[in-house]
C-alpha cells in the first residue's frame, strides 16, 4: 500500500535560522502517528509546511499520490488534509451546528458532492453527536467549557471529511480525565478510517494513542518507530527527556 502522506528531505529557513534540516517522514493509512519534541524543536513549522501554511525551500511534500508542494492550504483540505488548532477558533458569532455547516458546506461540497439543505444539517448534528455536544448545537462557542472547545474544534476539523487529522495540542490544559475524553474520541476517528498525526506534550497520551512516534529536535528527526523503542533511544532521551 502506498503511503498517504510522504515527506522527503524538507528544508525550511527562516533567514539564516535552519527550522527544518532534511526531515522525510511517511504516513499509511489508518495509522496512528504520535509526533513530539521540546518547544523549538520545528513541530509546528513541519505542519504547517505539510498544512500549506508556510512554504518549504527543499525537498517536497506528497498527499494521496499527488504533488501537493505549490498548493494552497485550503487546495490541500480539499484533497483530505485537515488541522485542528492549539487554541479554537470558532466562528465566535455563530451557533455550534452553524460552525460545522460551515467547513462542511466549503470543503465538501468543493470536491463536487452536493447535498441538500436537509442533509447539511443532518450531518452537521451527526458531527455533534459524535463529539458529544449534540445537545448544545445552537449554543453559542462562549458557552462551553474548556474541553467542550477541543471537541468542537475536532468537529469543525472532520467536517472537512479528512483522509489525515494532524490534532495540535488538543489536549492541552486538559484535566485527566478530559485528557481521556480527548483520546477516545481520537480512536474512534481513527477507527472510522481517518490516519491521524498527534502532536502533544502529554506523554501519557502520546504513548496511550500511537502506533510510531518521531521525534524532532532543533529541526531534525531523531528517532522515528515503535514508540516504547524510541523512548529508550538514548539521543531521544538526552534531547527529549533531559536525561
Amino acid at each position: 500500500m502506498s503511503d498517504l502522506l510522504a515527506v522527503d528531505n524538507l528544508g525550511k529557513r527562516f533567514g539564516g535560522f535552519v527550522a527544518l534540516e532534511d526531515i522525510s517522514l511517511s504516513i499509511a493509512a489508518g495509522e496512528r502517528l504520535g509526533l513530539i519534541g521540546p518547544n523549538g524543536s520545528g513541530k509546528s513549522t513541519l505542519v504547517n509546511c505539510i498544512c500549506g501554511t508556510l512554504r518549504n525551500e527543499r525537498g517536497s511534500v506528497r498527499f494521496a499520490g499527488q504533488a501537493i508542494d505549490r498548493l494552497a492550504a485550503h487546495q490541500r483540505t480539499h484533497l483530505g488534509l485537515a488541522r485542528s488548532f492549539q487554541l479554537p477558533r470558532p466562528f465566535v458569532s455563530l451557533t455550534l451546528l452553524d460552525n460545522i455547516r460551515i467547513p462542511l458546506l466549503y470543503t465538501v461540497e468543493a470536491r463536487g458532492t452536493r447535498h441538500s439543505a436537509q442533509s447539511v444539517v443532518a450531518r452537521s448534528e451527526q458531527l455533534l453527536s459524535e463529539v458529544g455536544l449534540q445537545d448544545k448545537a445552537h449554543k453559542l462557542p462562549r458557552d462551553l467549557t474548556q474541553v467542550e472547545m477541543r471537541k468542537l474544534e475536532l468537529a469543525r476539523a472532520m467536517a472537512a471529511e479528512p483522509k489525515l487529522l494532524i490534532a495540535d495540542e488538543s489536549m492541552a490544559g486538559l484535566t485527566h480525565s478530559e485528557v481521556e475524553d480527548i483520546l477516545t474520541l481520537l480512536v474512534r476517528l481513527n477507527e472510522q478510517g481517518v490516519s491521524i498525526i498527534l502532536i502533544e506534550h502529554i506523554m501519557r497520551a502520546v504513548m496511550s494513542f500511537s502506533r510510531r512516534l518521531v521525534v524532532l529536535v532543533s529541526g531534525r528527526k531523531i528517532a522515528d518507530g515503535e514508540p516504547n523503542e524510541v523512548m529508550r533511544d538514548p539521543e531521544v532521551e538526552r534531547a527529549y527527556l533531559g536525561q
